[in-house]
């Protein structure tokens, strides 16, 4: 089980990567667009730069819905590997089949 407080904080940067995905995106676009003169581009940068950090999409963490384990996540069930064995195996996520062989 996670911390509280590691899971509160990822809830506060998802929030944060959604207010200002538009603005990121459109400042990237300037700063990846060639044509545009070196010192359009620098500002662009500067301010993308003066944005806050926790609004940058690869800071999100994902974590397990169940528990908020971080590691051993699966993207498909969005929970980790120890959850989707466990409820996997009592036949709480529908469509999950054990193997045997």
């Amino acid at each position: 089980m996670a911390k509280n407080s590691a899971k509160i904080k990822n809830e506060r940067r998802a929030k944060l990567i959604k207010s200002y995905a538009n603005k990121r995106a459109e400042l990237k676009a300037i700063t990846s667009n060639k044509d545009l003169p070196l010192e359009e581009r620098m500002e662009a940068q500067f301010k993308l730069a003066e944005l806050p950090r926790n609004s940058a999409a690869n800071r999100y963490r994902n974590r397990c819905e169940v528990t908020g384990r971080p590691r051993g996540y699966y993207r498909k069930f969005r929970m980790s590997r120890n959850q989707l064995r466990e409820l996997g195996s009592f036949g709480a996520i529908p469509g999950l089949v054990k193997s045997s062989w």
